[in-house]
């Protein structure tokens, strides 16, 4: 619901009062409104001048798929065959357009994109209290390790002392200038256990620069949630035409040019020119027009798979379209739990095969061929990665979690992701895993390192320094981007 400012003490001929303020539905939930979002985006900084290098800046849109509950690279895209039974995937090896390069047979229309893509083979860091999902989470979106992680991994709630979310910074330093929405999260929070979105705000750079959480309603098992998006929170309230909204801003014009000790009264409610820029975004209808999914032809949504994760990155693609800096997509199921959660202690031949596999395959897949064939994957950056891979040996407990004999535990030592598009190599593997995919034999990239890729890719510097809470200065994250991934 829309409700703008008004009078002094009683209703006006238009029925305003000045307890009415700008206030946005469903980010109100979270402390949000929609001018104090924008006014976060437009704070920028220093963005790092005299850096650069391969592929720097190129990305204008980073879309993260986001893999919580760690996918088992053996059973999906790094597969080996000459290895004993208990570490060898139930799924057979198929070819894709890369030579030499295998997917399971799980990844049938990823196989054929996979030449768009870079796969990091050897995706690695040894774990400092960071085996389970929350803490390995917080680590992989954030940079940074947390302060206080129990033995079992959990993390506190999240907190305003947080390190900030990557596309937080980047929305706080690289402000958009259309009139959408800066960053995007959907279509679940991020969520081990009772820890719910841990890693998934601004956390020190506040609230302004929290990202916009399109959580539509229905549980994890909802595969028709992303029919049901709401999004009154840009639409106009019933009654309210445009020219009459226009009206409601002029008069709220001509109080604060008359009445300077009114301006000082309400200046805490960002009504200044961010209020402009938030009722153009409401106005001009692009960021609504962009969730309208039934816009999109039935064969374009059949083939992104009518499920909650295919849905989710086609909304991506509709977003960054129209203008949105960043969208996360969390994997549409809590990170330690049942069917088609990545978090496969048991039943994975199952699961993978019937559930989290092909929505996976079909949606990814599809992400990538339309951006591509729209001539946008140029300028997107494309990231799937998980918090951690899985365990080489079946029924083995690397975690303190049980695992049977159809089920791998959380393996951080090594794993894969999918990079693709703005400026990132085509049909190239970087790094290597060892014979049972224990270990990288060369080309390791720590998670700070990936994150350091997509600041690198949108134009920062990595080590440029944010104040945290405190007023100290912090770098962003303590890593350098993988360059040789970039042209």
């Amino acid at each position: 619901m829309l409700v703008v400012p008004g009078g002094w003490s009683k209703d006006t001929c238009d029925g305003l009062t000045r307890r009415d303020l700008l206030r946005v539905g469903g980010s109100a939930a979270f402390g949000l409104s929609l001018p104090m979002l924008l006014r976060g985006e437009a704070a920028a900084n220093e963005t790092g001048a005299r850096y650069g290098g391969p592929g720097f800046g190129v990305a204008k849109h980073v879309i993260l798929c986001y893999l919580q509950g760690g996918p088992s690279h053996l059973d999906l895209w790094d597969p080996k065959t000459d290895v004993p039974d208990n570490v060898k995937s139930v799924f057979e090896p198929i070819d894709t357009k890369l030579p030499g390069v295998q997917f399971t047979e799980l990844l049938p229309n990823l196989a054929q994109q996979v030449d768009k893509t870079t796969l990091l083979r050897a995706m690695s860091y040894t774990p400092n209290g960071l085996f389970n999902h929350t803490a390995a989470i917080y680590q992989m979106l954030t940079g940074y390790t947390a302060d206080k992680v129990s033995p079992s991994g959990q993390l506190e709630p999240p907190s305003p002392k947080d390190f900030p979310n990557f596309g937080c910074n980047i929305v706080k330093l690289k402000p958009i200038s259309e009139p959408t929405l800066p960053y995007v999260m959907m279509p679940r929070p991020l969520q081990e256990s009772s820890v719910i979105g841990k890693a998934g705000t601004a956390g020190f750079l506040g609230r302004a620069y929290d990202p916009y959480y399109l959580y539509p309603p229905g549980d994890d098992m909802d595969m028709s949630k992303m029919d049901r998006i709401n999004v009154a929170d840009l639409e106009l309230r019933q009654g309210l035409t445009k020219p009459r909204m226009q009206r409601r801003a002029a008069l709220r014009d001509t109080i604060n040019d008359g009445l300077a000790s009114l301006d000082k009264a309400v200046e805490s409610y960002a009504l200044d020119e961010y209020y402009d820029k938030a009722l153009g975004l409401v106005l001009s209808g692009r960021a609504r027009d962009a969730f309208d999914l039934k816009a999109e032809k039935d064969e374009v949504r059949d083939r992104y798979g009518r499920n909650t994760f295919g849905q989710s990155c086609l909304l991506a693609r509709r977003l960054v379209e129209a203008g949105t800096r960043v969208v996360e997509i969390n994997w549409p199921k809590v990170a330690n739990s049942n069917n088609h959660s990545f978090d496969t202690h048991s039943g994975l031949s199952k699961r993978l095969k019937d559930q989290a596999a092909p929505m996976l395959d079909s949606g990814l897949a599809a992400l990538i061929e339309d951006l591509d064939q729209r001539g946008m994957l140029e300028e997107t950056l494309v990231v799937a990665v998980g918090e951690f891979g899985r365990s080489p040996k079946r029924g083995l407990s690397t975690s303190g979690n049980n695992n049977s004999d159809d089920g791998r535990d959380h393996w951080p030592y090594c794993y894969t992701a999918v990079v693709a598009g703005a400026g990132v190599k085509r049909g190239h593997v970087h790094g290597q895993s060892d014979e049972t995919a224990s270990a990288p034999v060369d080309g390791a990239v720590h998670p700070t390192e990936l994150l350091a890729t997509i600041y690198h890719s949108v134009g920062l510097n990595p080590r440029m320094e944010v104040l945290n809470h405190l007023g100290q200065p912090r770098e962003m994250v303590k890593g350098d981007a993988v360059v040789e991934i970039l042209q």
